[in-house]
């Protein structure tokens, strides 16, 4: 195991009712905030009522920017830096999920900063203040709420890249299971890929004696693998919402990950895939983590492919550890299908027409594609082909 410093910030407030922490938090630490949310969903199933009726009682002055896109465009980043900064405010709210809070982070930061906040994305620059950040959350996915990372979407590059910066994790979270009822079963089971996906990016791995980080990873997955057709076919299942709410949050707030080296290829390839297409992050993931599976196995991975389908899926040790392999892939693949997630990037109008840019692109990007096995552009092509 490597070294590491584990620092967790953000206080949550998980469970019914959770709003209510909403009017302490923003007295004792705003007066005037923006409000961020998406395209009015929220606005719809009263949340956003439930929100401002405590932003009311706690007495702070607000501003709105809404509409902001799944995969969140720099447009709407520029538009909240150009509302903060014209109406003195001094902490972000975001009211939905993922995408709202990464805009709202980016936002945070992005006001705090003389240049472009495009910078951040580039890594020509590295953001070291910013300004608070609280959340409503209202899907289970990206692990925003708990972490210290923002991916925005450049429509006009066609670039969709992520920052990371200890200034961004969130002052607070609110986590209500019962606000995630309403999603619907595709956005759901999307967030469902993205969390395991989030998980396996940082469970294959070479680094050595990680067996705590591992346990949890395997633990989250089993959780995954339990609750998540539930949430799909049951959605006001309030125990299987709270086991995926809080799953997804875990997955992604430095546990699983901390103290070793993680790979990150997925995302590399899928970031490619919806900054051309603008699909759904989690269904593209749904469709090539098990391809890049396929094509990274061999005989330097396949311990770790083996002890995933023994403590995750239960398959049978003592059979070949080859074949363990290669059933807890298509099991991956099965689930995937099992919940509602598209099988092939062709189902999501998806053509072979970029591929080779892509490839390049996230070699640009990303400076090293994969770190459990690192990929070549061929090799990157030969996914996408593969997921056709």
């Amino acid at each position: 195991m490597q070294n590491f410093i584990h620092n967790i910030p953000t206080r949550v407030y998980f469970g019914k009712g959770q709003v209510k922490a909403l009017r302490k938090e923003l007295r004792a630490r705003a007066t005037k905030i923006l409000l961020v949310t998406g395209h009015g969903s929220v606005k719809k199933n009263g949340i956003f009522d439930d929100v401002l009726g405590e932003v009311k009682d706690a007495k702070v002055s607000y501003c709105e920017l809404d509409g902001v896109d799944p995969n969140p465009r720099l447009k709407s980043v520029h538009k909240g830096i150009d509302i903060v900064r014209k109406e003195g405010v001094d902490l972000i709210l975001a009211v939905g999920g993922g995408s709202v809070i990464d805009a709202s982070k980016a936002i945070a930061c992005g006001a705090e900063y003389d240049g472009d906040v495009w910078d951040f994305f580039t890594r020509e620059s590295v953001p070291d203040k910013a300004l608070p950040v609280g959340c409503v959350l209202t899907l289970a996915a990206a692990g925003s709420e708990m972490n210290a990372n923002s991916v925005i979407s450049n429509a006009k590059k066609q670039r969709k890249l992520a920052m990371g910066a200890a200034v961004l994790r969130p002052a607070f979270s609110i986590l209500d299971p019962e606000y995630t009822y309403t999603v619907n079963s595709y956005h759901t089971a999307a967030g469902i890929a993205d969390i395991m996906t989030h998980i396996f990016e940082q469970y294959f791995s070479h680094t050595p004696a990680t067996d705590v980080q591992d346990a949890i990873a395997e633990g989250l997955l089993k959780v995954c693998l339990k609750y998540g057709p539930v949430v799909c076919d049951s959605p006001r299942d309030y125990d299987a919402r709270a086991n995926i709410m809080w799953a997804g949050s875990l997955a992604l707030n430095g546990l699983v990950g901390e103290g070793k080296v993680n790979d990150w290829a997925s995302h590399a390839i899928e970031h490619e895939l919806s900054a051309v297409y603008d699909i759904s992050h989690g269904a593209g993931l749904a469709v090539v983590v098990p391809r890049w599976m396929n094509t990274v196995l061999g005989k330097d991975t396949a311990a770790k492919f083996t002890r995933y389908g023994v403590n995750v899926w239960g398959l049978e040790s003592k059979e070949e550890p080859i074949d363990i392999a290669k059933q807890a892939i298509s099991r991956t693949q099965e689930f995937f299908t099992r919940i509602g997630m598209p099988g092939r990037l062709r189902d999501m109008g998806i053509s072979a027409e970029h591929f080779k840019d892509m490839a390049k692109s996230a070699l640009r990007d990303w400076g090293e594609v994969g770190h459990f096995k690192s990929l070549s552009e061929v090799d990157i092509i030969d996914i996408l082909d593969s997921a056709l």
